[in-house]
């Protein structure tokens, strides 16, 4: 019985992760982060929220409290698909991390921290999110032309 109920719960923990999360520069101050989790079949709505250590940015779950500094500069929302992201306004210079939270009812908590350098950071765009989360299109898309050309001589 105890095999039976530690497979349980290792499939219940492996089931919600956080599959990817990628950011993006608005304008030159503010920051779009978006959080890809997985949740298994028939889960409920689960709650997403950003963190820097102990400061909560922001939370879906009205239980917690948002840290009282970010209260106008960080908004964190659930979309379909399975996407929280955060608008955070006024990034600082430098690098900070961010940690993203995905809790859904008293199960395990999934988390993903990636840290975001102002300087290196692209403007939103659909490719520009797409460039950051798959390098190896990114690869394809350059050497393409170049073997195309190789090919031609």
């Amino acid at each position: 019985m105890f095999f039976f109920t530690t497979i349980l719960l290792f499939g219940l923990a492996s089931a919600q992760k956080i599959i990817q999360l990628s950011y993006c520069s608005l304008d030159e101050h503010n920051l779009r982060m978006d959080c890809k989790y997985a949740l298994p079949a028939e889960s409920p709505e689960p709650f997403c929220k950003y963190t820097h250590g102990e400061r909560l940015f922001d939370t879906t779950d009205p239980d917690e409290e948002q840290h009282a500094p970010f209260r106008k500069r960080a908004k964190a929302r659930i979309f379909p698909g399975n996407i929280c992201r955060l608008l955070f306004k006024g990034l600082p210079n430098g690098r900070s991390n961010f940690t993203c939270n995905i809790k859904y009812a008293d199960s395990v908590i999934a988390t993903k921290t990636s840290v975001v350098d102002k300087k290196l950071l692209l403007p939103c765009s659909a490719w520009s999110v797409l460039f950051q989360s798959c390098s190896g299109l990114l690869l394809t898309l350059m050497t393409l032309p170049m073997l195309l050309e190789i090919h031609w001589l």
